[in-house]
Parts: C-alpha cells; sequence; structure tokens
C-alpha cells in the first residue's frame, strides 16, 4: 500500500506533466522519493465533471513508477485515440485518478473474478485488452460481463478466453483527487 505522500507525490507528478505539456508551467524537478524509482505499472484516467476524458497505462512492472506516471498522463492527456487532446482552459476541470498496477496473474474463467477488486487482461496473439477494477463496479457487471467485455476491448469475440485467449486478474491501488 503506498503511503499517503507518495500518492500525493504521484498526482502532483501526472497533474505538473500535463500542465508542462498543455504549457501552462514549467515541468518540476520531484523531490527524491524511492516509490519514483519503484518500477510498476500504473494507468492515468483523467474525468471532467466526472466523465471519463482520458485513460492511458502501463502494464508491465518494467520501468521507474516516476516515468510511468509521467508519461501515462501525459498520454492520457493528448494521445487517447477517444478524446480530443486537453487545453490548458479546460485542465482546471480535470481530475486525475491513478491506477497503480499489481502482478498480473493467469486465470481461466470467471469463476476467479471477484468484481470490484480485479482487473483483467485478455490477450489473444496481438490483441490485448485491460480493464481496470473500477470498470465493472461502475457499470454494474458481473463476473461473466465483465470478462465479455474485457474481450471485446480486445478486438475479440466477447467468448474468446473459452477459445484460447489468455486471461489475467490483477489487483490495483486506485487512488485520485483529491488525495
Amino acid at each position: 500500500m503506498t503511503s499517503d505522500r507518495d500518492r500525493r507525490l504521484l498526482l502532483t507528478l501526472a497533474r505538473e506533466a500535463i500542465r508542462a505539456y498543455v504549457g501552462t508551467a514549467p515541468a518540476g524537478v520531484p523531490a527524491p522519493s524511492a516509490v519514483l524509482d519503484e518500477p510498476g505499472g500504473a494507468f492515468v484516467t483523467l474525468h471532467k465533471h466526472g466523465e471519463l476524458r482520458g485513460c492511458i497505462g502501463h502494464i508491465e512492472p518494467n520501468e521507474p513508477l516516476g516515468n510511468v506516471v509521467t508519461r501515462c498522463a501525459v498520454a492520457a492527456a493528448t494521445s487517447d485515440p477517444r478524446f480530443p487532446p486537453i487545453t490548458a482552459e479546460e485542465l482546471q476541470q480535470i481530475d486525475i485518478e491513478i491506477s497503480l498496477l499489481g502482478l498480473l496473474q493467469p486465470i481461466h474463467g470467471p469463476g476467479e473474478i471477484e468484481v470490484g477488486r480485479h482487473g483483467l487482461v485478455v490477450e489473444h496473439g496481438w490483441q490485448r485488452g485491460l480493464l481496470l477494477p473500477q470498470v465493472a463496479t461502475e457499470w454494474k457487471w458481473d463476473a461473466d460481463t465483465f470478462l465479455a467485455q474485457t474481450c471485446h476491448k480486445a478486438g475479440l469475440p466477447r467468448d474468446a478466453w473459452k477459445h484460447g485467449a489468455k486471461v489475467f486478474r490483477f489487483e490495483a491501488e486506485v487512488f485520485g483527487e483529491p488525495a
């Protein structure tokens, strides 16, 4: 579990990276912290008035968390193909949420999924889809629907997990502004 101080640091890092990118402030240099150097996977989700405005992440824990959060924050603000880039004017209306990903665990079906606790990754060949744990809760999905929707997000048939697609679950530590 990440400390409140580390959560605030990661949220500040994400916001400052976006502010620097849209030109409202120079990029800050964070104070040294062990959490920034830890390898980790993370997703940065942006909301505007409670509605999704961008979400980009990095799954594998193969880079320092400080780099992952910075890069994903800028990408969520500028490169999520579902949305136009965030403007400097709307940045004040954006709330940031960070999901720190736990390790991926292979599973075989919906019986191994706890809605609200687990996120999912489905992959088959080059196709891969991920849904964070909070998505199933927000949409009030059961485990079967959550798995089918993750297959769909990967661009696969909703029952691809029965036909050779690999399925992984993970836990995530989710926190947002204000932290």
